[in-house]
């Protein structure tokens, strides 16, 4: 990474180092000044990349621990291609508006992240399956934990830094791995690779692929497994793919039945819908309540209306920023959406104008009339909550397509139901927030079970 005039440069990453591609593009801030130039590239040097990482065996198992431990504590802490921790957070913000919270928890979680990443991974392994062959209980026959196959590809997100620490595991079991980084956030991709690189993990270990959308299923193909995030249009083109895992939106929902007391709930609630900004596949953005939801919607409303409007960068801010027609743009979406519920917050209008060509997203809260009200699938990039009656008849119906449910209830009936359905992929009790992820636990499944099989060994 490095400065050309006032821009900041960001190179592919390939197999022969750092290339400056012909086909440049301008990453703009959120003013809409040109801050970055990121290299695109061509099909060819995709498949030649792709080449370099299949050939090339893995680091040993030590060795790749070690280099993926100390590249977290340089991402989180050290100057990385030529932009120290706060220089970093800087840029994020000021390309993507994501508030200043959101990429302070990011480097927060890091270490703790990729110390651990081969020790969460574990937690995933078959306790009938061992990790090598060489093993004494294959000599009467085993399970062997293997990888479904050498090169990993991801496209990466743009909407949180902390999203990446998820394929960082595929690198502790063995992988090597490109990443297609998103142009609305690609300095946290860059910052991964080259810490990487200089932990120890060599070129044709690690790769970053900034292609345009007609290149952009070049790197896919090019891969043996590969998991793409995007929206349910994604979802829709990947889902037949058994070598792709797409991450599609969250849709994290809070549940609270009425045997249980919300208001000593409200502050988990509140975090659950506005923590990272509200930006994140794990924030909640529907609450259904057994009983009248008003009182719940007009408290998520009072907490949330207090929150304050600040640039990206200032060290409180804790909403996301867009360009003012962006902005613009979204409330137009909410407001259509809105029609016909009841608004506590964010029923005028959602955008704080800061007076410089950009505006902060302010939060909403919404009541529907029933449980099954379409608003409740719809998922923004703020904190944006619509609050539903829930009743036992309605059933767990309305609760699907989830990423995580947390349910207040002592229905332990219920929470069989719940853990039951297929459609809900997380299932959290009490008072935990549904963006409580740390290490080692699934985020939609372990990722290592897309990524590795167990083979029957005797010898």
């Amino acid at each position: 990474m490095s400065a050309t005039g006032d821009l900041v440069r960001l190179d592919a990453l390939g197999p022969g180092g750092a290339y400056r591609s012909r086909n440049l593009q301008t990453v703009h801030d959120i003013h809409g000044v040109p801050f970055a130039e990121l290299s695109l590239v061509p099909p060819l040097f995709v498949a030649r990349t792709m080449a370099a990482l299949r050939k090339a065996d893995p680091l040993p198992l030590e060795e790749r621990l070690e280099a993926v431990a100390r590249a977290g504590r340089a991402f989180a802490t050290e100057t990385v291609g030529g932009l120290s921790a706060e220089e970093y957070q800087h840029a994020v913000c000021r390309v993507s508006g994501l508030p200043w919270v959101t990429t302070e928890m990011a480097l927060d979680f890091t270490v703790q992240y990729t110390e651990r990443a081969y020790l969460s991974s574990q937690l995933a392994r078959p306790s009938g399956a061992v990790n090598d062959w060489r093993d004494p209980r294959t000599r009467h026959g085993s399970g062997v934990w293997a990888r479904r196959g050498d090169v990993f590809a991801v496209h990466a997100p743009g909407n949180t830094p902390s999203a990446h620490t998820l394929w960082l595991q595929s690198l502790a079991l063995g992988y090597r791995v490109a990443v297609r980084p998103s142009s609305r956030e690609p300095f946290s991709p860059h910052r991964w690779i080259t810490a990487l690189r200089d932990a120890g993990f060599g070129p044709d270990q690690v790769a970053l692929l900034p292609t345009d959308h007609a290149t952009a299923d070049e790197v896919v193909r090019g891969a043996d497994l590969a998991m793409v995030y995007g929206d349910d249009a994604v979802v829709r083109k990947y889902s037949s793919l058994a070598t792709v895992l797409p991450q599609g939106p969250g849709r994290s929902k809070f549940l609270v039945t009425k045997d249980a007391d919300w208001t000593s709930y409200l502050d988990t609630i509140v975090s659950s819908v506005s923590a990272h900004g509200g930006a994140a596949c794990i924030n909640t953005t529907a609450v259904f309540v057994e009983g009248d939801p008003a009182p719940v919607a007009r408290a998520i409303a009072e907490r949330l209306a207090v929150l304050p409007s600040l640039p990206p960068q200032d060290p409180k801010a804790v909403l996301p920023v867009k360009p003012i027609e962006e902005a613009r743009r979204i409330e137009r979406f909410l407001l259509a959406n809105a029609a016909g519920t009841t608004p506590w917050l964010g029923g005028d209008g959602i955008v704080d104008d800061l007076g410089d060509g950009t505006a902060v997203l302010r939060p909403a809260v919404h009541q529907v009339s029933r449980p099954d009200a379409p608003q409740t699938r719809i998922e923004q990039r703020f904190p944006c909550v619509w609050v539903a009656p829930w009743s036992p008849e309605a059933g767990v119906g309305p609760l699907k397509d989830t990423v995580v449910l947390t349910a207040v209830t002592d229905d332990e009936a219920l929470v069989d139901r719940l853990m039951a359905e297929p459609g809900i992929a997380n299932v959290y009790l009490g008072d935990h927030p549904t963006y409580w992820l740390p290490p080692g636990i699934p985020h939609d499944d372990y990722l290592e079970s897309f990524l590795m099989r167990t083979k029957a060994c005797i010898r």
